[in-house]
């Protein structure tokens, strides 16, 4: 059985989905990383365990149960220099230079 079949056996079960979701679902789901699409099913599972809500609808239920993106971290030009000492790129940030404000930002994924 594929994780697919997995995440719809656990929403198909949750008020009797139709079948015309199916499509949709895959396609909404394939959007996601593997660990994305874990923690989506881990959630989900967890929340009918505990007899909290889960949309009927399956593909709002995955949409509202994926992780939540972690807005970029963003350094000032002299707040990273206080920190690291440097302005060379390290522990992952990147030298950003705006134009616009004529000035130079460090950001972290």
């Amino acid at each position: 059985m594929s994780t697919f079949d997995f995440l719809w056996q656990l929403v198909a079960n949750h008020g009797g989905v139709a079948e015309h979701y199916k499509a949709e679902l895959a396609r909404v789901r394939d959007g996601y990383t593997l660990e994305q699409q874990r923690h989506i099913y881990r959630s989900i599972r967890d929340k009918l365990r505990t007899g909290k809500f889960v949309s009927y609808n399956p593909v709002r239920a995955v949409q509202e149960n994926a992780p939540k993106a972690k807005p970029p971290q963003v350094f000032s030009f002299a707040d990273y220099y206080k920190r690291y000492g440097t302005t060379e790129e390290c522990d992952g940030w990147m030298r950003k230079y705006l134009p616009e404000k004529q000035t130079t930002i460090y950001v972290k994924q």
